[in-house]
């Protein structure tokens, strides 16, 4: 018997849960269909950060960067375990742009996003700064600013799962290979499964050309496939702050606190042109991050320091531009026409930090053609699972976890609370030691959180546990990867 449902979202990225969530909330009955796991794709590879985008005010992308620096507020406030509060530290580069334009930019950001609850840009003299320390010949002035840190492929997965807890089916690892109208409904072929739909959302990203091609629609608007690349090295500074850093070709570049022990180099902008199934950072594109560190620290950063590399594809509007970084982040919404038949809407471009005003959106579009889609706006309001709580007041939940379950190291109790926030305790339980979690696979991740990963948020493989469900890859050797691996099956 075939399922059906009033929408079917294609892609479980941020923009596909997302669309899921507020879909379910507004009572309809929703599938999320993911060719690989959640996230997977450019929404676990970005530089992970919820902002309005600094850098977008010089392309004049005013419009852009208000409603992100809105979204920032809000996320903060839904989410307070997944995303928290970073300063960041611009200095003033001779030769680059001029201070009083750096001055007017960040007056100019601190503005249009309305009343904030972070504190506002001021300039800083870097001699006196602890992120002054290690700059290379230690410019004298610099501004501070705030913006705020994300837990990306979380962002995705707490997303799903709401979706799930309000009704919604949520299908990773199907892979749509057919979909065609069907009178006033969508008949949507994923492998050996097939399902019917009223409504189809194509929340592809980087392939929602391909998927509008797949159901037979002519992609609304070119999608431009630039590719982000970032490194990540051991901690390089004995201080939390973030630093953007102004580079001789007017790019921007983020170097930036990461998983505690590490630090996050990134990105790059460059046109993809291969396969989404293989993207990598390359090695220019590393050899180009390095660069720009070591232009602007006096710390030695060879090529042997990198831990990790990651690229993740970014679908952007094509408009034009000829320079990548120049490209617009902003989002476009196609919807079909109703004389063609059961309505079809793409999702085109985007940023993280707007997801969910994307899908608010998408929403109130479909809901003008769909009988029974409620026209409310909910999601800004109700928190992310784990998420109930004050937002800044991550640190006392770290505290309540190490109080319960004394057990926990110090960093445990931070990663946990990080992660989970209040939904921590569902796997944590009733446990009074550490062998009550069961197995020990390394880096504090026990059998508990491992099949509490794999029954409530779709994890199946050691990579969906490593890299997207926690970023443990970083810490595991190949001998705790390969235990795993063999527990998971695969």
């Amino acid at each position: 018997m075939t399922a059906t449902f009033d929408i079917a979202v294609i892609g479980g990225g941020v923009n596909g849960a997302g669309v899921a969530r507020d879909a379910a909330g507004r009572g309809a009955k929703v599938l999320l269909l993911e060719a690989d796991d959640l996230a997977s794709g450019t929404s676990s590879r970005s530089s992970k950060l919820v902002h309005g985008g600094l850098r977008y005010l010089e392309y004049r992308e005013f419009a852009l960067v208000r409603e992100a620096l809105g979204e920032r507020e809000t996320l903060w406030s839904i989410a307070p375990h997944i995303v928290w509060p970073m300063r960041f530290v611009l200095p003033v580069t001779r030769g680059m742009r001029p201070r009083w334009m750096l001055r007017a930019g960040l007056f100019l950001y601190d503005r249009l996003g309305g009343k904030s609850a972070l504190p506002p840009a001021r300039p800083v003299k870097l001699a006196d700064h602890p992120a002054g320390a290690h700059l290379a010949g230690a410019p004298p002035r610099g501004f501070a600013y705030s913006d705020c840190w994300v837990d990306d492929s979380r962002l995705v997965v707490l997303n799903a799962k709401d979706a799930a807890r309000r009704g919604g089916s949520v299908l990773t690892r199907r892979r749509v290979t057919a979909a065609r109208r069907e009178g006033a409904s969508w008949r949507i072929e994923a492998g050996s499964e097939s399902f019917t739909a009223r409504a189809i959302v194509n929340a592809a990203g980087p392939a929602a050309d391909d998927v509008a091609l797949l159901t037979g629609e002519r992609p609304a608007f070119g999608i431009r496939r630039v590719r982000g690349s970032h490194i990540v090295v051991p901690r390089q500074f004995d201080h939390d702050f973030a630093y953007i850093l102004q580079l001789p070709d007017t790019r921007v570049m983020f170097v930036l606190p990461y998983e505690r022990d590490f630090t996050l180099i990134g990105t790059t902008d460059a046109d993809h042109e291969g396969e989404l199934g293989d993207v990598r950072a390359s090695e220019s594109e590393i050899a180009y991050l390095l660069t720009g560190f070591r232009r602007h620290f006096d710390l030695p950063l060879p090529r042997e320091k990198v831990v990790q590399a990651f690229a993740g594809v970014r679908a952007l509007v094509a408009d034009g531009t000829g320079r990548p970084e120049a490209a617009t982040r902003g989002y476009r919404l196609s919807l079909s026409d109703p004389g063609e038949g059961a309505p079809m809407l793409g999702i085109y471009g985007g940023k993280i930090t707007s997801y969910r005003a994307v899908a608010q959106e998408s929403l109130d579009m479909l809901a003008a053609r769909l009988d029974g889609l409620a026209q409310q706006h909910w999601t800004g309001d109700e928190p992310l699972p784990g998420g109930d709580f004050a937002r800044g007041g991550q640190h006392l939940l770290v505290r309540e976890l190490a109080a319960e379950y004394p057990f926990l190291s110090g960093d445990d109790a931070l990663r946990i609370a990080r992660a989970y926030g209040l939904d921590a305790l569902d796997w944590l339980g009733g446990a009074t030691t550490r062998a009550d979690l069961g197995r020990d696979f390394g880096c504090g991740l026990s059998e508990a959180e491992v099949d509490y990963l794999r029954r409530e948020e779709w994890a199946q493989t050691a990579e969906d546990v490593l890299w997207r469900r926690s970023k443990l890859g970083l810490r595991m050797d190949a001998e705790q990867r390969d235990g795993l691996r063999d527990y998971l099956g695969g």
